[in-house]
């Protein structure tokens, strides 16, 4: 077998609410909590299990997602109807802003406890 990744563990100050927000910005389903772990599973097979710690002990790390152009478009119609803040850049200095590194589009936004999370429709170094 290849090695494969199969989960990460992603720290949130609620993981409910964490879990539901990846969930609805990228068209998922929340899966069935298993012990603290509230799961987010991808198409690839990869899991984010999120789990409650006290607010001041998340670090902020960044999440990348490879998305096809309709699943782009349906999460940019989701993030503009919730009016989260989105921006071209990891700087967050580009803000109303989307990307088109590699020949496709991308952009970050933050999850509720400072996570930073991409969308991208073509893989970095792809064009």
């Amino acid at each position: 077998m290849a090695v494969q990744f199969n989960h990460t563990i992603v720290h949130a100050r609620d993981n409910r609410e964490s879990a539901e927000f990846l969930a609805g910005v990228l068209g998922l389903e929340v899966g069935t909590p298993w012990g603290p772990f509230v799961p987010v599973a991808v198409d690839n097979g990869v899991t984010l299990d999120f789990v409650s710690i006290p607010a001041e002990s998340v670090v902020p790390q960044h999440y990348a997602f490879l998305v096809s152009d309709e699943e782009f478009d349906a999460a940019f119609a989701r993030i503009g109807a919730a009016g989260i803040a989105y921006y071209a850049d990891p700087q967050l200095k580009l803000p109303g802003e989307i990307n088109h590194h590699h020949g496709g589009r991308g952009l970050y936004f933050m999850d509720p406890v400072g996570h930073g999370l991409e969308i991208i429709t073509r893989p970095y170094g792809s064009h």
